[in-house]
Protein backbone atom coordinates (compact mmCIF):
# COMPACT_ATOMS: atom_id res chain seq x y z
CA UNK A 1 0.00 0.00 0.00
CA UNK A 2 1.15 3.29 -1.38
CA UNK A 3 1.03 6.06 1.72
CA UNK A 4 1.47 8.56 -0.29
CA UNK A 5 -0.99 7.94 -2.81
CA UNK A 6 -2.71 11.38 -3.54
CA UNK A 7 -6.20 9.41 -2.91
CA UNK A 8 -5.42 9.36 0.54
CA UNK A 9 -5.81 13.36 0.95
CA UNK A 10 -9.78 13.12 -1.13
CA UNK A 11 -10.62 10.74 2.41
CA UNK A 12 -13.02 12.79 4.59
CA UNK A 13 -12.91 11.41 7.85
CA UNK A 14 -15.71 11.86 10.69
CA UNK A 15 -14.51 12.42 14.00
CA UNK A 16 -14.87 9.77 16.69
CA UNK A 17 -17.80 9.02 18.79
CA UNK A 18 -15.45 8.91 21.57
CA UNK A 19 -13.77 12.88 21.07
CA UNK A 20 -15.21 15.21 23.48
CA UNK A 21 -17.31 18.09 21.22
CA UNK A 22 -17.62 21.71 23.00
CA UNK A 23 -21.42 22.53 23.14
CA UNK A 24 -22.09 25.78 21.43
CA UNK A 25 -23.05 28.52 23.82
CA UNK A 26 -25.43 31.13 23.22
CA UNK A 27 -24.48 34.41 23.81
CA UNK A 28 -25.82 36.50 26.71
CA UNK A 29 -28.78 38.57 26.28
CA UNK A 30 -27.66 42.07 27.24
CA UNK A 31 -27.29 44.15 24.79
CA UNK A 32 -23.88 45.20 24.50
CA UNK A 33 -22.14 41.75 26.16
CA UNK A 34 -20.11 39.76 24.37
CA UNK A 35 -20.14 36.69 26.70
CA UNK A 36 -21.90 33.60 26.60
CA UNK A 37 -25.15 33.25 28.07
CA UNK A 38 -24.47 29.89 30.54
CA UNK A 39 -27.29 31.07 33.12
CA UNK A 40 -31.04 31.18 32.32
CA UNK A 41 -33.70 33.72 34.02
CA UNK A 42 -37.39 34.00 34.11
CA UNK A 43 -39.05 36.82 31.34
CA UNK A 44 -41.61 37.35 33.75
CA UNK A 45 -45.15 37.06 34.38
CA UNK A 46 -47.18 36.02 31.02
CA UNK A 47 -44.36 34.49 29.89
CA UNK A 48 -44.07 31.99 32.01
CA UNK A 49 -41.55 29.33 30.65
CA UNK A 50 -39.12 31.37 28.59
CA UNK A 51 -36.02 32.24 29.69
CA UNK A 52 -33.30 34.92 28.55
CA UNK A 53 -29.75 33.56 28.92
CA UNK A 54 -27.54 35.94 30.56
CA UNK A 55 -23.17 35.73 32.01
CA UNK A 56 -23.06 35.35 35.69
CA UNK A 57 -22.08 38.71 35.75
CA UNK A 58 -25.68 39.97 34.27
CA UNK A 59 -27.69 37.03 35.44
CA UNK A 60 -26.60 38.41 38.98
CA UNK A 61 -28.04 41.85 37.67
CA UNK A 62 -31.15 40.78 36.49
CA UNK A 63 -32.39 38.61 39.72
CA UNK A 64 -31.72 41.43 42.15
CA UNK A 65 -34.14 43.74 40.25
CA UNK A 66 -36.68 40.47 39.47
CA UNK A 67 -40.08 41.20 40.68
CA UNK A 68 -42.93 38.94 39.54
CA UNK A 69 -45.73 40.87 41.32
CA UNK A 70 -44.28 44.02 39.70
CA UNK A 71 -47.54 46.16 38.72
CA UNK A 72 -49.77 44.11 40.62
CA UNK A 73 -52.17 45.63 42.94
CA UNK A 74 -52.36 43.77 46.65
CA UNK A 75 -55.46 42.06 45.83
CA UNK A 76 -54.21 40.67 43.02
CA UNK A 77 -51.35 39.30 44.59
CA UNK A 78 -53.60 37.76 47.75
CA UNK A 79 -55.66 36.60 44.99
CA UNK A 80 -52.58 34.88 42.98
CA UNK A 81 -51.86 33.52 46.12
CA UNK A 82 -54.74 31.81 46.79
CA UNK A 83 -55.22 30.21 43.83
CA UNK A 84 -51.50 28.82 44.32
CA UNK A 85 -52.49 26.59 46.64
CA UNK A 86 -54.59 24.14 44.21
CA UNK A 87 -52.26 24.93 41.42
CA UNK A 88 -54.02 27.80 39.59
CA UNK A 89 -56.71 25.43 38.84
CA UNK A 90 -60.77 26.19 38.19
CA UNK A 91 -62.61 24.83 41.09
CA UNK A 92 -66.51 24.49 41.49
CA UNK A 93 -68.37 23.89 45.25
CA UNK A 94 -69.35 19.76 46.25
CA UNK A 95 -72.28 18.98 47.17
CA UNK A 96 -74.51 20.65 44.92
CA UNK A 97 -77.59 18.42 43.94
CA UNK A 98 -79.03 19.94 40.90
CA UNK A 99 -81.85 17.07 40.82
CA UNK A 100 -82.73 17.34 44.82
CA UNK A 101 -82.99 21.37 44.48
CA UNK A 102 -85.35 20.75 41.23
CA UNK A 103 -87.78 18.93 43.41
CA UNK A 104 -88.32 21.63 45.89
CA UNK A 105 -88.48 24.20 43.71
CA UNK A 106 -85.15 25.92 43.84
CA UNK A 107 -83.74 27.71 41.28
CA UNK A 108 -81.02 25.59 39.31
CA UNK A 109 -77.36 26.31 39.44
CA UNK A 110 -75.85 28.03 36.75
CA UNK A 111 -74.73 25.44 33.93
CA UNK A 112 -70.69 25.80 33.79
CA UNK A 113 -69.26 26.15 30.75
CA UNK A 114 -66.84 23.05 31.08
CA UNK A 115 -63.38 23.22 29.11
CA UNK A 116 -64.16 19.68 27.21
CA UNK A 117 -67.29 17.98 26.09
CA UNK A 118 -69.16 15.99 27.97
CA UNK A 119 -71.81 14.31 25.92
CA UNK A 120 -73.42 11.97 28.31
CA UNK A 121 -74.32 15.08 30.27
CA UNK A 122 -72.75 13.12 33.73
CA UNK A 123 -70.46 16.27 35.25
CA UNK A 124 -73.21 18.50 34.89
CA UNK A 125 -75.77 15.97 36.61
CA UNK A 126 -77.81 15.49 33.98
CA UNK A 127 -76.77 11.61 34.17
CA UNK A 128 -78.12 11.18 37.45
CA UNK A 129 -81.41 13.07 37.10
CA UNK A 130 -82.43 10.72 34.28
CA UNK A 131 -81.49 7.88 36.35
CA UNK A 132 -83.96 8.99 39.22
CA UNK A 133 -86.88 9.28 36.72
CA UNK A 134 -85.82 5.78 35.34
CA UNK A 135 -88.79 3.44 36.74
CA UNK A 136 -87.09 1.11 39.18
CA UNK A 137 -86.31 -2.21 37.76
CA UNK A 138 -88.72 -5.49 39.16
CA UNK A 139 -86.94 -7.37 41.99
CA UNK A 140 -84.67 -10.83 40.69
CA UNK A 141 -86.71 -13.96 41.83
CA UNK A 142 -84.99 -15.43 44.30
CA UNK A 143 -83.13 -18.72 43.88
CA UNK A 144 -84.22 -21.39 46.34
CA UNK A 145 -81.95 -24.71 47.52
CA UNK A 146 -82.39 -27.92 45.97
CA UNK A 147 -84.82 -29.48 48.74
CA UNK A 148 -87.08 -26.48 48.39
CA UNK A 149 -87.26 -26.38 44.68
CA UNK A 150 -87.81 -30.69 44.47
CA UNK A 151 -90.74 -29.39 46.99
CA UNK A 152 -92.07 -27.07 44.37
CA UNK A 153 -91.78 -29.00 42.04
CA UNK A 154 -94.07 -32.02 43.74
CA UNK A 155 -96.94 -29.62 44.26
CA UNK A 156 -96.54 -28.55 40.41
CA UNK A 157 -95.24 -25.72 41.28
CA UNK A 158 -92.66 -22.70 39.85
CA UNK A 159 -90.19 -21.21 41.66
CA UNK A 160 -91.80 -17.74 41.96
CA UNK A 161 -94.82 -19.19 43.60
CA UNK A 162 -96.05 -16.65 46.62
CA UNK A 163 -97.87 -17.91 50.28
CA UNK A 164 -100.69 -17.85 48.55
CA UNK A 165 -100.30 -19.99 45.57
CA UNK A 166 -98.59 -22.96 47.77
CA UNK A 167 -101.38 -23.32 50.50
CA UNK A 168 -103.90 -22.99 47.56
CA UNK A 169 -101.90 -25.93 45.21
CA UNK A 170 -101.82 -28.13 48.62
CA UNK A 171 -105.37 -28.05 49.66
CA UNK A 172 -106.50 -28.78 45.86
CA UNK A 173 -104.23 -31.83 46.27
CA UNK A 174 -104.73 -33.05 49.50
CA UNK A 175 -108.30 -32.93 48.34
CA UNK A 176 -107.50 -34.79 45.49
CA UNK A 177 -105.43 -37.42 46.51
CA UNK A 178 -107.28 -38.17 50.20
CA UNK A 179 -108.84 -41.71 50.54
CA UNK A 180 -111.98 -40.36 51.28
CA UNK A 181 -111.79 -39.02 48.27
CA UNK A 182 -111.55 -42.26 46.48
CA UNK A 183 -114.33 -44.10 48.56
CA UNK A 184 -111.28 -45.53 51.02
CA UNK A 185 -108.93 -46.48 48.46
CA UNK A 186 -105.35 -46.09 49.59
CA UNK A 187 -103.71 -46.53 46.56
CA UNK A 188 -102.85 -42.32 46.48
CA UNK A 189 -101.00 -42.49 49.69
CA UNK A 190 -97.59 -42.36 48.93
CA UNK A 191 -98.61 -39.62 46.88
CA UNK A 192 -100.27 -37.84 49.76
CA UNK A 193 -97.44 -38.15 52.08
CA UNK A 194 -95.21 -36.59 49.21
CA UNK A 195 -97.29 -33.60 48.91
CA UNK A 196 -97.38 -33.27 52.81
CA UNK A 197 -93.87 -33.33 53.51
CA UNK A 198 -93.27 -30.70 50.57
CA UNK A 199 -95.71 -28.73 52.30
CA UNK A 200 -94.30 -29.12 55.34
CA UNK A 201 -90.20 -28.63 54.10
CA UNK A 202 -91.93 -24.85 52.21
CA UNK A 203 -93.38 -24.16 55.78
CA UNK A 204 -90.13 -24.67 57.22
CA UNK A 205 -88.26 -22.29 54.39
CA UNK A 206 -90.59 -19.64 55.55
CA UNK A 207 -92.70 -19.55 51.83
CA UNK A 208 -95.57 -20.26 52.93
Amino acid sequence: MDLNSPFFDRIRIRPSCDEPREPAEPSCDKIGCRGSGTHRAPKGRGREGQFWRFCLEHVREYNASYNYFAGMSDDAVAAYQKDAVIGHRPTFPMGVNAAAKRDDGQAEPPVRDWAYVDPLGILRGEGFSNARRRTPEPPKRQRHTGVVQRALDTLGLDHGADAVSIKAQYKALVKRFHPDAHGGDRSFEERLRDIIRAHDTLKAAGLC
